[in-house]
């Protein structure tokens, strides 16, 4: 099961909104097969695991056991339902890792399996199994995206360093402005992580702000749906968010409109505004979100302790002094940190919202 967990991990970025899986076959303690699901819309893990099967081996498919990551599915979606072709194989005996909570399958692969005389183990590393498809399970258990929290903030914590007003002029959008704080590397880390998520998200002021192309230019890979919060519609269409290359929802309290690359989603305005923006993502099938700014943004998050896990990059020999106070976390677990050069990566879960895990 370690090993499927290793080969599922292979799809990420990939698959969603299926889940990642990995399979092995085994006979006599020899792996004579194993795959994962590897692109959305193809082949799944039991598919490619049967497949890798050399000829010589063919012949004790019907004597292994085979071993995935998560159960397998019993109904026809983009490809028809591994249960069958595990029957059609006989296949005598099967390990599932954990039960796949999606509506259509929930238990309903194990069912098939069973009726037709295999022998089912299930719940083998099945915590281990259930976090690395942590933003499948939140989004069809708790009908939310998997929300991920992300900022850079000086050693002193802030986001932003002042602007220097013009003389007899006012200070404008909060009165900061953009400061470069993590590094190179950190950055391409960066792009990596947006690569493994469904949907990116700014709000006004940082789409204003810092003009941000929110694409993975850095790392290969898929680039996320762009997100952005504008409720007055006030964004300039010169904005990089608006170039046609990624594509763009803007959420909005005037606007209703669905086009290729760019679309409006109409929301109201109201202290239920987060949860409701969660909802339509869930409507949109967007698995999970990377929150990436502004602090204002993120702190509502926070508040309203509607987050699963945050991401806070400091530079530890950047102190900015007067400036935008970085968010401050609430009920949260610290569970890894990360070093690159002068920036440390501290990785927290939300204590409250990840008991699941």
């Amino acid at each position: 099961m370690q090993r499927c967990l290793q080969l599922a991990a292979l799809g990420a970025g990939q698959v969603a909104p299926n889940p990642m899986v990995g399979a092995v076959l085994v006979y006599k303690d020899r792996i004579i097969g194993e795959g994962y699901h590897q692109k959305y819309g193809e082949a799944h893990a039991e598919v490619n695991c049967i497949h890798h099967v050399a000829e010589s081996d063919k012949i004790l498919i019907e004597k292994s056991t085979l071993y995935v990551s998560l159960e397998p599915c019993a109904h026809f979606g983009k490809t028809p339902p591994c249960a069958d072709l595990i029957i059609n194989h006989k296949i005598p005996h099967v390990v599932i890792g954990c039960r796949d909570s999606f509506a259509a399958v929930n238990g309903k692969g194990i069912e098939r399996l069973q009726a037709a005389g295999v022998q089912v183990t299930p719940g083998i590393l099945e915590s281990e199994c259930r976090e690395l498809n942590r933003r499948f399970f939140t989004f069809h258990e708790r009908q939310r995206p998997y929300i991920i929290l992300k900022w850079a903030q000086s050693s002193d914590g802030k986001m932003a360093a002042p602007l220097n007003p013009p003389e007899g002029g006012t200070l404008e959008l909060n009165g900061v402005n953009r400061l470069l704080i993590s590094n190179e590397f950190t950055n391409r880390l960066v792009h990596k992580w947006r690569t493994e998520e469904a949907s990116i998200l700014v709000g006004t002021n940082t789409a204003l702000l810092d003009d941000p192309a929110l694409t993975a230019r850095l790392w290969p890979g898929n680039n996320p749906v762009r997100l952005v919060i504008d409720m007055d519609l006030k964004l300039p269409a010169t904005l990089k968010l608006f170039d046609g290359t990624v594509k763009t929802i803007v959420f909005n309290q005037h606007k209703e409109q669905t086009g290729e690359m760019l679309s409006f989603y109409k929301l109201e305005k109201d202290e239920k505004f987060i949860s409701r923006f969660l909802h339509a993502l869930y409507k949109l099938q967007l698995q999970s979100v990377l929150v990436e700014g502004g602090a204002k943004l993120l702190q509502t998050f926070i508040d309203e302790n509607l987050w699963d896990e945050a991401r806070v990059i400091s530079n530890e020999q950047l102190t900015i002094g007067n400036g935008l106070n970085a968010p401050v976390l609430k009920s949260n677990t610290l569970y890894e940190e990360q070093k690159l050069q002068n920036d440390t990566i501290s990785f927290f879960r939300n204590a409250v919202a990840n008991n699941m895990y």
